[in-house]
């Protein structure tokens, strides 16, 4: 879980960002997160919400954005993490870890960052520090006084940390790079003379003395022109120093006049672009230290860009006594690029030297012998050829011995497995060590307390960079939607866009947009990822041969499941295996970095992963299986939601029953379930569609109906005429009245009631022929609904008692007391009072109010409520749609609860109730 202040305010946890809804609401968070741990007045709150006089009702609104907060973050399951909003006196309190918090961790960085000795470590904290601001703060915030002020003190950090990090840029000497950084605020911020004086500093020791005095000469007429004042000293001093550089020639001449000294006593020079000084060296101050004579790195990766945490990661892992870092990642990532580019900007690290050896463990040309990397490993160490032993076990031996008394680095790259590793590791307590591996390797975790440093796909912006690095800045920046587009389509993954980088560098007139187009088609997307020697399939391909055979026979049926998500029952079901086996199959693949594990029981694969296991042979049948084992899991799902007598479809005549089925021990699993499963269920029925599987496809669609039902304004029409349509193909009138009568209702719902009268007339019809009395009796319910809508309540009325008297006669007591739910709120609509509460009370008591669904009980609570207020038992009403209310609220029924709090708004027009109502409105609305 992560709080977030630099960019948009939100909450961002692994099943997604929290909706957190209007401004206000994150204006309140905003004012909470400024203070964590500190109670918050309601005072400062209400200045935070509104800039005039607050509105009479504010202490109840802030109330209910306080209510919607807990809500929210109950449901994410905070307090897991220490995270708790609570009440303290006339103030509210987030208590939470700091560490969660964006801000603190940019000041901790920061902070730490200055403390370090080498410019290079203090760069890579700078860049991570950085990389944490996703726009300007408080984004999305009420702008009012306090949180703009707020907003200006956190871009006041931010801009002052840029000028340090080209501070430290110039530390490394590396003059252009803190030019660049400098160049891009400097332009954002004209007025600041402190970038603008460390720009022109970067610039002149760069080399670039007309930029520095051209952009003198541009922020002295801005400052003139804007604000009536000349440069102040800072600037001034900068102008003199571009100066004097070129007339007197030496850059520590010039700053030597700038300092004030005299002679080498009192002589200072600048050694960073903010502007600090350190003392000069001594004129007869020995040379800087060579590099180290011992060198088998690989050439520094070109086009290197961003991964500021990982090199972090890598730096922290790599302290103490002789560590084991262990760099892992899908085939393709960049975990060699990311060493590499580590060990060459820390190689003044290691005097004793820098090893470096190919394991090879993923190449078509096998292995190396480990005594053919000793004796390479000897060989460098300055061991002669005679003397080095003919036996793999001695030859390591005499490696840790020559290890033991120096400080160097060694990077094993490619390993395959744990064993490949152990017996070159070095003996010394000042050695490093670095593996990179396709695999997790936890056998060397476990034997030799390896740290990992995982490795993830780029980011969107650091993509976009790569693509800039071969591509050039201008051609990306001409097309910056359809480069973020190609970065999206290589899944960020830098094997991928480094070739389709070299397609489009191959090609100088081509667009962006065109190899974008190109790449949309999935059925080729993997072929024009693949240039001479490199490809993303050849390196999938190599990380799968090294696949146990029944991890290679599940990933290989993975690529025929429908959706993006997948469980130990689905991955079962495609692979005719049993879940036990399946999940162990799936572990072997998060080892192998196959598949990614997004969840308790929850696996994901990359785009490009999906497409390679997709080519791969699985036959026909994994398709089918898997649609069954959804059907099988969706009619679970319903049962456990919605209990009645029947359930809402019988099974296939060709159904293939699944070795095993998700269970659900109530409402709330399988609730769940739905809200986390609607996309990769849409898709299913998408697929079946596609494979022509009608029986399938409908089955699936109205096995979701509980969730449609809860959720009604949440766009399911298109879905629902697909499930119309496979009815029809599939020749089943009970099935097509089903969804007739499912879809008009939603219809209804979205207010498109004439289009929904054509299907709720045709639904009971169609049951009726079909003998399936009680889909007629809930078609005739939804049909009642429509009836009412067009100015028709009589009619209403009696398709409801009709229906009633239909679902008594087979017994089926949830439909009947449906139907005579929705008779209490025609009667409530013709003001017949005494009938309307006799009808809900009948139907609340039909089996006991324990049996009835959450949605059941809170409409018939509202509609006796509503009753009693026009009996005029106003006491005993309010209490009842309290009730309904705080019942609606409690399960997060929406609609229920807009329903229970507007009846009670026409009695009374108390502030908390008002705030509680917009709350469950906006929330009803945003998914409408």
């Amino acid at each position: 879980m992560e709080f977030r202040l630099l960019g948009a305010v939100s909450v961002a946890t692994e099943a997604g960002v929290l909706p957190l809804g209007p401004a206000k609401r994150r204006s309140l968070l905003a004012a909470l997160l400024l203070r964590p741990n500190h109670p918050v007045p309601v005072d400062q709150l209400t200045a935070a919400l509104w800039d005039q006089e607050p509105p009479a009702r504010s202490r109840g609104v802030i109330q209910g954005h306080v209510s919607r907060l807990r809500v929210l973050l109950a449901g994410a399951e905070a307090d897991m993490y220490g995270v708790e909003l609570v009440t303290q006196g006339t103030a509210y309190v987030l208590r939470m870890p700091e560490s969660l918090l964006d801000a603190h961790r940019f000041e901790e960085l920061v902070t730490l960052a200055r403390g370090q000795r080498a410019p290079a470590d203090a760069v890579a904290m700078y860049q991570e520090a950085l990389s944490l601001w996703q726009g300007p703060a408080l984004t999305g915030a009420y702008p009012s006084q306090s949180l703009q002020a707020a907003a200006q003190a956190l871009e006041e950090l931010r801009l002052a940390t840029v000028e340090s990090l080209a501070g430290a840029y110039g530390r490394m000497g590396e003059h252009a790079r803190a030019a660049a950084v400098l160049r891009a605020e400097a332009g954002a911020h004209p007025l600041r003379e402190s970038l603008s004086a460390a720009l022109m500093r970067a610039l002149q020791r760069a080399g670039r003395r007309t930029e520095a005095l051209d952009w003198f000469h541009r922020t002295r007429r801005l400052l003139a022109d804007e604000l009536g004042v000349d440069p102040g000293r800072e600037l001034a001093d900068a102008y003199a120093l571009a100066l004097r550089g070129a007339e007197e020639g030496g850059e520590d001449e010039a700053e030597e006049a700038g300092a004030g000294g005299s002679g080498l006593n009192g002589r200072r020079r600048h050694d960073a672009v903010d502007g600090s000084t350190v003392a000069a060296p001594p004129a007869a101050a020995a040379p800087a230290a060579v590099s180290a004579t011992i060198d088998l790195l690989p050439r520094m990766p070109r086009g290197f860009h961003g991964r500021a945490g990982e090199l972090t990661a890598l730096s922290r892992a790599a302290a103490g006594e002789a560590p084991v870092c262990l760099v892992t990642g899908p085939a393709g990532v960049g975990k060699t690029a990311l060493v590499t580019h580590w060990a060459h900007r820390n190689r003044d690290r290691f005097p004793g030297g820098l090893l470096y050896a190919d394991l090879r463990g993923f190449s078509e040309t096998g292995e190396p012998a480990l005594l053919e990397v000793l004796r390479e490993f000897l060989l460098a160490l300055g061991v002669a050829p005679r003397r080095i032993p003919e036996s793999a076990g001695a030859a390591s031996a005499l490696f840790r011995s020559l290890c033991a008394a120096r400080q160097l680095l060694v990077v094993l790259d490619n390993a395959r497995a744990s064993e490949q590793v152990r017996e070159l590791l070095p003996g010394g307590a000042r050695c490093v060590t670095v593996v990179t591996s396709r695999y997790r390797l936890r056998g060397l975790i476990a034997s030799d307390a390896a740290r990992p440093v995982p490795v993830d796909v780029l980011e969107p912006e650091d993509s976009t960079a790569l693509l800039a690095a071969v591509l050039g800045t201008e051609r990306v920046l001409a097309e910056e939607v359809a480069a973020r587009r190609l970065a999206e389509l290589c899944g960020g993954l830098p094997l991928a866009l480094r070739v389709a980088a070299a397609r489009l560098a191959d090609q100088p007139e081509a667009q962006l947009s065109a190899m974008c187009a190109e790449l949309s088609d999935e059925s080729r997307r993997l072929s024009l990822l693949d240039v001479e020697d490199t490809s993303v399939r050849a390196a999938l391909r190599l990380t799968v041969r090294r696949l146990p055979a029944d991890a290679a026979r599940q990933f290989a049926h993975l690529g025929r499941h429908p959706g993006r998500y997948v469980d130990r029952y689905a991955a079962a079901a495609l692979a005719d295996t049993d879940p036990a086996t399946a999940e162990a199959a799936l572990d072997k693949l998060t080892a192998a970095h196959l598949v990614v594990r997004s969840g308790p029981d929850r696996w994901t694969l990359h785009d490009l992963v999906r497409l390679y296991a997709h080519d791969l042979d699985a036959g026909a049948e994994a398709l089918p299986r898997v649609l069954d084992q959804m059907v099988a899991t969706a009619l679970a799902a319903a049962d456990a939601a919605e209990p009645g007598d029947e359930s809402c479809f019988a099974l296939p005549a060709d159904f293939r029953a699944p070795r095993a089925t998700r269970e659900f021990a109530d409402r709330d699993q399988a609730m769940a379930w739905y809200e986390a499963e609607r996309d990769d269920l849409t898709l299913a029925a998408a697929a079946a569609d596609s494979a022509g599987l009608h029986g399938r496809t409908w089955r699936i669609i109205l096995g979701m109906w509980p969730q449609i039902v809860w959720r009604v304004r949440d766009g399911w029409t298109p879905l629902l005429r697909t499930a119309l349509e496979a009815a029809r193909a599939d020749g089943d009138p009970r099935a097509e009245s089903r969804v007739l009568a499912l879809l008009g209702w939603v219809l209804t719902e979205e207010g498109r009631v004439d289009e929904a009268l054509v299907h709720l007339e045709a639904a009971p019809v169609l049951a009726a022929r079909a003998r399936d009395t009680r889909g007629e009796a809930t078609a005739l319910i939804n049909l009642s609904l429509a009836q009412a809508a067009l100015g028709s309540p009589d009619e209403a009325a009696e398709g409801c008692a009709l229906a009633a008297e239909l679902a008594h006669s087979v017994g089926d007591r949830h439909t009947e007391r449906l139907a005579l739910c929705h008779l209490a709120r025609h009667r409530l609509d013709a003001r017949e009072w005494q009938a309307a509460h006799e009808t809900a009370v009948a139907a609340l008591d039909l089996e006991g109010p324990a049996e009835a669904s959450v949605a059941a009980r809170v409409l018939l609570l509202t509609a006796i409520g509503e009753a009693l207020l026009g009996m005029g038992d106003e006491r005993e009403g309010i209490r009842r749609l309290e009730n309904a209310a705080l019942e609606a609220e409690t399960c997060g029924y929406d609609d229920g609860a807009v329903r229970a709090l507007g009846a009670l708004l026409r009695v009374s027009a108390d502030a908390g109730l008002q705030a509680r109502y917009d709350t469950a409105m906006v929330r009803l609305m945003s998914r409408t």
